[in-house]
């Protein structure tokens, strides 16, 4: 096996780790833009109950938690939808410059969608892996 054999078999071997890491925040982002369920709740709950007195606060602050909610659900499970999209574009070697835009959205999540999308940039600049994604190169399954 040459040298260029050899880089292959690692270039693949770290879109395999990748695929596993954007399928991992995938899910953690889906399941934490759910919190935003939280504020949706809470916005109806306080349009709705009643106060004592008939004092209480304005219909406004209720309807701005819930759709304040529902715009954060809206955003992480957008999110977690790109990320596993992401993750399917890896694992077919396809659109490389949509993975690398959601590489640099990945960074924005300290510390470890920052270091999820740093390792994205490093593998997916390299010239045979580039190759992968142009289809000049056959990768054996």
């Amino acid at each position: 096996m040459d040298e260029s054999e050899k880089q292959q078999v690692v270039d693949l071997e770290h879109l395999k780790i990748l695929r596993i890491g954007y399928l991992v925040s995938a899910g953690m982002s889906a399941f934490f833009g759910l919190f935003g369920l939280i504020y949706v709740l809470m916005g109806v709950v306080f349009t709705r109950m009643p106060f004592e007195g008939g004092q209480g606060p304005p219909a406004f602050f209720g309807w701005f938690f819930a759709v304040f909610g529902f715009v954060f659900v809206a955003i992480g499970i957008g999110v977690g939808l790109l990320k596993f999209h992401t993750a399917r574009c890896l694992q077919q070697r396809r659109s490389r410059t949509f993975c690398l835009v959601i590489a640099a959205v990945s960074c924005l999540g300290i510390p470890y969608g920052t270091l999820l999308g740093v390792l994205t940039f490093v593998v997916l600049t390299r010239p045979g892996v580039s190759r992968l994604f142009d289809g000049n190169v056959t990768a054996p399954e």
